[in-house]
């Protein structure tokens, strides 16, 4: 028997259905709310809103479950690789080995990015913002493929999959390339996607980059695990701009516009300037702890406890692991990164955080390991978007096969009533 639930308003009751996903969280649908009782919901943020039905990602923050298609974060992590959780994401189920291989062969053949986007990226200075330069790149992609994707068209759909995972590799370590004054790289068709993600920001002409596989498995799990994450912001964005069938490329610029913001992918930008704040008043670990404990203090401890995790963050559990293994890997000796172990290991057996449940998450292992490679705290937030991509194209996928109606929110006015008009000489 499927459940109702019940509205009374202005003497009136009014029945609505109440819909159970598949991991049984009910939602009361509300679609004739406005229709049958002129009346609408005030919902800041949208922290109590269902703005769709979705089979791509499932998260449970509360018991610290993350699941792609079904499938759990950890044993995606441990036993696939980024390109195959990526083909999940978007088209739904596993690849077999031929898929996969014809999946990364297929993406291949559009990883040339057109030369004039060189005149493009040479209009930004130096001093400009990477996430900045992506987006406004990310959207030039349109004026070079300017024919419209017919959803509906399995083949159409798959090229612009391929090619939005080509380019948009490129383009993103071409905003590195820029900023640090480095001629711009080629993909090499030869090596695999991540090992070329390596390439393609380290290599110099003055010399061949030297793979470090532990490295390239590292940034491998971190894309697995920013791959998707359900409705947050920049997902939400993509999919309302989506919604008014804008193009892959003009919403999936949107997204990294909104993944800029410092409450959502610059978070672990903001990791790492807490830590070089730390270092600059004299590397007192302690001393912050004790400030973050301090409920008079302004100060607040970035890249602990996360707003959708109540437990903990099970993608920090599997990326600490790997953290760990590059520290180990590269011997870095930075007294950044130290600060940053005594943070870890202090708030990991502190009651104070312990019973808060303010463990690290995912964007403090990822900081530490984009530091020890050498990335730019400005770059921090482009590698969240090579990972969040195929989320991106499988949400955006996902809303358009469904033909979902324009996202067109409601709102509740509260300025003047009606005025009569003041003439100038009265104002």
């Amino acid at each position: 028997m499927s459940k109702t639930a019940i509205l009374e308003y202005d003497g009136k009751k009014y029945e609505f259905p109440v819909i159970v996903g598949s991991e049984n969280e009910p939602a009361i649908d509300i679609n004739k709310l406005r229709d049958l009782t002129g009346a609408i919901t005030l919902d800041p943020g949208y922290k109590n809103s269902g703005s769709c039905e979705s089979k791509i990602t499932f998260l449970d923050g509360e018991e610290g479950i993350l699941r792609y298609r079904g499938y759990a974060i950890e044993d995606l992590a441990a036993k696939a690789d980024f390109l195959e959780v990526a083909y999940l994401v978007i088209f739904g189920e596993l690849p077999t080995k031929e898929v996969l291989a014809q999946f990364e062969t297929d993406i291949r053949k559009y990883t040339l990015v057109n030369e004039e986007m060189k005149n493009i990226i040479d209009g930004f200075p130096k001093t400009a913002h990477p996430m900045g330069v992506l987006s406004s790149l990310t959207s030039a992609l349109t004026a070079f493929n300017p024919k419209v994707v017919n959803v509906d068209n399995e083949k159409e759909m798959y090229e612009a999959v391929c090619k939005t995972m080509g380019k948009f590799l490129v383009i993103a370590t071409w905003t590195y390339r820029k900023m640090m004054g480095y001629p711009l790289n080629y993909y090499d068709n030869t090596k695999g996607y991540v090992e070329n993600f390596m390439r393609l920001m380290f290599e110099l002409p003055t010399g061949p980059y030297a793979k470090n596989q532990v490295v390239i498995d590292a940034l491998d799990k971190l894309f697995i695990l920013h791959a998707d994450h359900e409705q947050n912001c920049s997902t939400s964005t993509v999919r309302i701009v989506g919604s008014s069938h804008a193009g892959l490329f003009a919403s999936i610029s949107a997204g990294v516009s909104a993944l800029w913001g410092p409450l959502h992918g610059g978070a672990n930008q903001a990791v790492l300037e807490m830590l070089e704040d730390i270092q600059k008043d004299g590397g007192d670990a302690d001393k912050y702890l004790a400030k973050a404990k301090d409920k008079e203090d302004p100060f607040r401890l970035m890249g602990f406890g996360h707003r959708v995790y109540k437990n903990f963050d099970p993608r920090a559990k599997i990326i600490k692991k790997a953290a760990d293994e590059v520290l180990a890997t590269l011997g870095v000796n930075d007294p950044i990164l130290q600060i940053a172990k005594k943070l870890e290991e202090s708030a990991l057996v502190d009651e104070y955080f312990v019973s808060r449940k303010l463990y690290p998450n995912v964007d403090f292992y990822s900081g530490i390991i984009y530091r020890a490679l050498g990335i730019p705290t400005e770059m921090f937030t482009v590698m969240f978007a090579i990972g969040r991509l195929p989320g991106w194209i499988a949400q955006w996928k996902e809303m358009r096969v469904n033909k979902e109606p324009i996202g067109r929110p409601r709102q509740i006015y509260t300025g003047y009533p009606l005025r009569d008009f003041v003439a100038m000489d009265k104002r």
